[in-house]
């Protein structure tokens, strides 16, 4: 697989040993128990039945909650709550803000607590705000329980995709990330359908249909994170009762041979958690999931009310929009499949980006409403795909389980930050072909393409050091002379201070 090197770990740096002293090349984790005989397709098989579909069904409510106030405008939200366009545009605003701003915290929250308490308690309390926007009545009560929402979701996402990382292989971690991410997708065509069938119940105890809309939702997202404290799995290192010991040592062996050191667990210090603001693969990741995350509220903010500008009533404009989701779930996981296998995860993002840019080129020129929705899908290739197959691409070239997830939770903080942007690109003076918001979300995949491309020649460039031999340790004796990079008693003391930077990790690319 590319970006992978195949020779032995121990044969990219320089050891330097004193007869008889031979260091093992890592530690055994529990060495004390024999896994030979362990099925690990099967166990693997069992590990994804206890955590991708719930964790698909927890995301699929997620995006749902938060975007359902796209469906919610078609049935005189703002009429009814007496707000402008500003004042919609701003309420989706200040979603992201808090959203960015509590997702770093939330990372570190749940290495330090059980996931199963703090999935749980996220869920609840979102799902309780979600329901309170049914009974809001102005701007300022729809702003304020817009900004708690995000506060509460924030912890979400970038929990699920660090969660899983400490659970499979870099080579696994693609379709995985992809299958829940998916859910973002289906919740488009879900919510499309779901608000299609809730506006029936409009004037039902007084409330208009876009209320049934924020108090169903709402409570159904109550009730499953109630349920998520006895259905999610606490981290392998720590206690998953459904594996026997040795079933969990086998997991967390594997993942060592994987070039995560770090799976059997780590103390949290500052210098773990600063490690991933040093990193120079930080800002880049930073700005890789800025230039698709824009991009991806836009679409799903504004999409049924760009079909319903196109001439489609509301409940049409709605269900329009759910085969363009499937298609794209379909994409995404195609586009995973193919990366897990071969490894070319820039390549993809940087191929499936132009794609996508290609779609948005034709929305900004056309004039016609059927070559308008045949653009969408075209669109959708350069912007669910490339979501989870950059996060794990992030995953999957930090090491260190603290700094991984700090790392991943700010990635994608910065990334949601600039939904506030998509929140205010597509005004309703525009209508109906959107021009500067399409042409702003075209400017956010240029910049992606572009990180994307520097992100991959640095990485290659950084590879290729490490098989020149140019970031070896010194291994040995304290009597050996440091080279600069280091020097280390054993190669595992090397692989446990050094994380991804030890001379003989090498980067997926």
């Amino acid at each position: 697989m590319e970006g992978i090197d195949k020779k032995s770990p121990i044969d990219s740096v320089h050891v330097v040993e004193e007869k008889g002293s031979v260091q093992p090349e890592q530690d055994l984790y529990n060495a004390g128990i024999d896994t030979s005989g362990i099925d690990e397709a099967k166990l693997i098989r069992r590990v994804d039945l206890r955590l991708i579909p719930w964790f698909s069904l927890l995301y699929l409510l997620s995006f749902l909650d938060r975007t359902s106030i796209g469906n919610a405008k078609l049935y005189n939200l703002e009429k009814d709550l007496k707000i402008s366009d500003t004042q919609y545009l701003l309420s989706l605003t200040v979603f992201f803000i808090s959203y960015a701003i509590f997702e770093v915290p939330s990372n570190i929250f749940l290495k330090r607590l059980r996931p199963s308490v703090w999935f749980a308690f996220l869920m609840v309390m979102w799902g309780l705000i979600m329901t309170l926007q049914g009974v809001a009545h102005n701007f300022g009560g729809l702003v304020g329980l817009r900004w708690m929402l995000g506060t509460f979701e924030a912890g979400l996402y970038p929990g699920m995709a660090y969660y899983l990382s400490c659970w499979y292989k870099r080579t696994e971690l693609g379709i995985r990330t992809a299958l829940f991410t998916s859910a973002t997708t289906l919740s488009g065509a879900f919510g499309g359908l779901l608000a299609a069938a809730i506006s029936n119940m409009e004037g039902i105890g007084g409330r208009p249909a876009w209320a049934w809309i924020f108090i169903l939702e709402g409570s159904a997202t109550i009730l499953v994170g109630i349920a998520t404290y006895w259905v999610v799995q606490d981290f392998p290192d720590v206690e998953a009762k459904f594996l026997t010991e040795t079933e969990r040592t086998f997991v967390i062996r594997r993942l060592q041979g994987d070039d995560q050191y770090s799976a059997a667990g780590e103390k949290i210090s500052m210098r773990n958690i600063w490690s991933s603001f040093r990193d120079w693969k930080t800002w880049f990741a930073m700005v890789q999931l800025m230039g698709c995350d824009m991009p991806l509220y836009a679409f799903s903010l504004f999409t049924p009310s760009i079909i319903n500008q196109l001439g489609f009533r509301a409940t049409a404009a709605n269900l329009l929009t759910v085969p363009i989701y499937f298609f794209a779930a379909i994409v995404t996981c195609c586009v995973a499949l193919y990366a897990d296998k071969y490894g070319r995860r820039g390549y993809c993002n940087i191929v499936m980006l132009s794609i996508g840019g290609i779609g948005y080129i034709i929305l900004i020129i056309s004039r016609n409403a059927a070559l308008s929705y045949f653009a969408v899908y075209v669109a959708t290739c350069g912007i669910f795909p490339v979501i989870p197959n950059t996060v794990t691409w992030i995953a999957n070239n930090f090491e260190g389980t603290y700094k991984r997830g700090v790392t991943l939770a700010l990635a994608i903080s910065m990334g949601n930050l600039n939904g506030a942007v998509s929140s205010n690109v597509y005004r309703a003076r525009d209508q109906p072909w959107y021009r500067l918001g399409h042409g702003l979300v075209l400017m956010y995949i240029c910049i992606g393409i572009i990180a994307n491309s520097i992100f991959l020649y640095l990485l290659k460039k950084e590879n290729a050091r490490r098989d020149r031999g140019e970031r070896d340790e010194v291994i040995g004796s304290e009597e050996l002379e440091d080279n600069g990079n280091g020097r280390y008693a054993t190669v595992e003391d090397a692989k446990r201070e050094k994380g991804d930077n030890w001379s003989g990790y090498r980067y997926i690319l």
